[in-house]
């Protein structure tokens, strides 16, 4: 499993019945998480007086945020010389994924350490952490999403991070018909990044259905990789699917064409305060030998 130990500015202090609470920068929330089924105390009760805001769930799905203070709209969060935007969206999300750090840390030191430009494809791309990681190991990057206020939140964490200035396309799109379109055009990647869903829709209601999908969008980025690509990454939060699903995947397609490494596992995240690992989602990862 690969943890994230380092990320100053944000804590996962404790987990229990099915809540989990979190400081993210100086504020304090309490927010549901699925994979917590253990009993470590009632948190509500056990931090009163300590929590900021608290997601509830709502018996007809969705949800809402209380906030017992008053948080602003937006605040900032930092992770070594990458900052981003935090903000309270509906379906309990903050607009990042701190145990994604990991995954940032293998991508900035296979393109420093590749010393050659490096483009990179991001699709599902959110509000752009990979994206920005990428942007700062000195590698030009396409974001793809097809949600527009995703990829605008992405635009507002380029600018936060300082990287304004590097070659960074956004587009608002479905990302099997952008590589489709790629295909065709003949453009190249020696890097290509995904985060899909579950289900979702693409930009004109195009309908995504990960189990039905993925291999075939894969099969497709294959085409669009260079003649010497560094790595393609697969992140998923799916419930029930397992993380050698996408290793095989990887195994079938990218690795019959290049020689290199498949690797795959569980992302997770320390809780301070009873020294557990909270699992947050898993990873496929083919990598050159380079």
């Amino acid at each position: 499993m690969l943890v994230v130990r380092n990320f100053i500015d944000y804590e996962l202090i404790d987990c229990s019945l099915g809540m989990k609470y979190e400081r993210w920068g100086k504020y304090y929330l309490l927010r549901p998480d699925p994979q917590v089924i253990w009993d470590n105390g009632n948190l509500e009760e056990k931090y009163k007086g300590k929590i900021d805001a608290i997601y509830h769930r709502s018996n007809k799905g969705g949800g809402s945020w209380e906030n017992l203070r008053r948080l602003p709209s937006s605040w900032q969060i930092s992770y070594d010389n990458l900052t981003f935007h935090i903000k309270q969206m509906g379906f309990k999300h903050t607009g990042l994924f701190p145990e994604q750090a990991s995954n940032w840390n293998f991508m900035i030191e296979k393109i420093k350490r590749s010393k050659r430009p490096i483009k990179v494809l991001n699709l599902f791309a959110y509000t752009g952490g990979a994206s920005c990681a990428c942007l700062s190991a000195g590698a030009s990057v396409v974001h793809v999403d097809s949600s527009r206020g995703m990829v605008e939140w992405c635009k507002e964490n380029v600018k936060s991070c300082k990287l304004s200035d590097q070659p960074i396309r956004y587009l608002v799109d479905d990302v099997v018909k952008f590589v489709k379109r790629e295909i065709r055009r003949g453009n190249q990647y020696d890097a290509i990044i995904m985060d899909p869903p579950s289900y979702g829709r693409g930009a004109n209601g195009e309908v995504w259905d990960i189990e039905k999908n993925l291999c075939e969008l894969v099969q497709l980025c294959v085409k669009i990789l260079s003649e010497k690509p560094i790595f393609f990454q697969i992140n998923s939060y799916t419930t029930g699917l397992s993380a050698t699903v996408l290793a095989n995947l990887l195994y079938l397609t990218v690795n019959q064409r290049f020689s290199g490494i498949v690797s795959c596992g569980e992302v997770g995240l320390p809780i301070t305060n009873n020294d557990l690992i909270l699992p947050c989602g898993i990873y496929g990862r083919w990598e050159s030998n380079e």
